[in-house]
């Protein structure tokens, strides 16, 4: 198990002393966090980081996952949609299902600890139905800056009974929400398989392993088959690129168990990419495998992320860390991480010729790409690493708990 000290040579001492400084007020108590998946997507993997490193700084902290059903999972993605814009047919059955499986959950879940803190929507109703006898924090991942009318209604309902809400940017603070906001902007961990070094051998096992021809400039977006992610818009992109550069396409995302819109986007994608010219040079893969991650991340040419919507964006980050180029939308969170033509190209979401220019001056001009990286892996390293986000917690927590 990673321990603190691990991070030093990355973050200095200042940072390390400065956590657990926090920490010390901080002995003994117990904390525990709530989500619904254990792998697939930025909030489970920064919980694998996290909650390790909270008990090693002497917290008792532990962790768990909401159980629910294909039709719960069904409401829920339907709520995340919702909450990034989406039209909802919000009817009472859904309300109900979403009510019913929270409300069970809370019938044999211990929660009893010092602090509660519950992630996005899926066990956002616990609150209601198990004995509140502790400060309980709501972190939500999702942009909530234009949720659907409706749904924010009925979802604030269980919101208000939270002690503070904590949020990726001030663009998510909601007006209407008579409560505490704060302001925890996502992280990665730079020890974790998909972030660390990867060696010349270890690079080679993966392209043989996965069939990734090198003898191109790669091109990568690692996200989930999402429509927010727009992966059909990519391969528009990639095609109007093919025009002036010979280069691959590798799409890479993992099924998350929560996520069930995942296969059909898949399928629509295979579709699509199977009847372009070249169709071998676009590769999909939805292998769950944090090393063939990295492998596309430091291998490519350059990476893109062209959300429509995006809470944060942490596979902007790990490519930044990587200190590879980066052409992404101009959403959510992803502005907070690059500066637009010093470490990245930001992108009006769909505009798909400025994507195509902005990587095809990328491909054309490899020396100021690479100059763009290592400025974006030294804002990542100053901003974005998981040490930050504990000392975050340590703060938060000193004052409440």
């Amino acid at each position: 198990m990673k321990r603190i000290q691990d991070y030093r040579k990355i973050v200095g001492d200042e940072v390390i002393g400065d956590i657990f400084r926090h920490a010390r007020k901080l002995y003994g108590k117990r904390i525990i966090h709530v989500n619904s998946t254990y792998s697939g997507g930025g909030v489970a993997e920064m919980l694998t980081s996290l909650v390790p490193l909270m008990n090693d700084v002497g917290l008792k902290t532990d962790w768990r996952i909401l159980r629910g059903t294909p039709d719960f999972f069904d409401i829920t993605k339907k709520f995340h949609n919702a909450l990034q814009g989406a039209s909802i047919n919000l009817t009472d059955m859904k309300k109900n299902i979403y009510k019913q499986i929270n409300e069970e959950f809370a019938i044999y879940a211990d929660l009893n600890y010092d602090a509660v803190v519950i992630h996005d929507p899926q066990p956002l109703p616990l609150v209601q139905y198990y004995r509140k006898a502790q400060p309980w924090l709501w972190r939500c991942h999702i942009d909530l800056s234009k949720p659907n009318a409706q749904l924010w209604d009925f979802l604030k309902g269980f919101i208000l009974r939270y002690d503070l809400a904590i949020v990726t940017s001030e663009d998510y603070k909601k007006q209407d929400l008579p409560m505490e906001h704060r302001i925890f902007t996502p992280v990665i961990d730079p020890l974790s398989p998909k972030n660390i070094p990867l060696t010349p051998k270890d690079m080679q096992k993966h392209i043989r392993k996965y069939n990734i021809p090198a003898d191109k400039p790669l091109i990568t977006q690692i996200s989930r088959f999402d429509k927010w992610k727009d992966p059909l818009g990519v391969l528009d992109v990639f095609k109007r690129v093919r025009k002036e550069v010979d280069c691959r396409l590798v799409l890479c995302g993992s099924m998350a168990s929560d996520d069930p819109e995942g296969l059909e986007i898949f399928r629509k994608v295979e579709q699509q990419a199977n009847n372009m010219i070249n169709s071998r040079d676009v590769i999909l893969l939805t292998t769950e495998n944090n090393f063939l991650v990295n492998m596309l991340q430091s291998l490519s040419s350059v990476v893109i992320q062209k959300s429509l919507r995006e809470g944060f964006g942490l596979t902007v980050t790990e490519a930044l860390w990587k200190g590879r180029p980066v052409v992404a939308s101009r959403v959510g969170g992803i502005p907070l991480q690059i500066q637009d033509g010093k470490s990245g190209f930001l992108v009006e979401p769909r505009d798909n010729s400025g994507f195509a220019r902005a990587i095809l001056k990328c491909l054309k001009e490899p020396e100021m790409a690479d100059a763009m990286g290592q400025k974006g892996r030294e804002y990542v390293r100053q901003n974005f690493l998981i040490t930050r986000l504990l000392l975050n917690y340590m703060q938060l927590l000193t004052g409440m708990i």
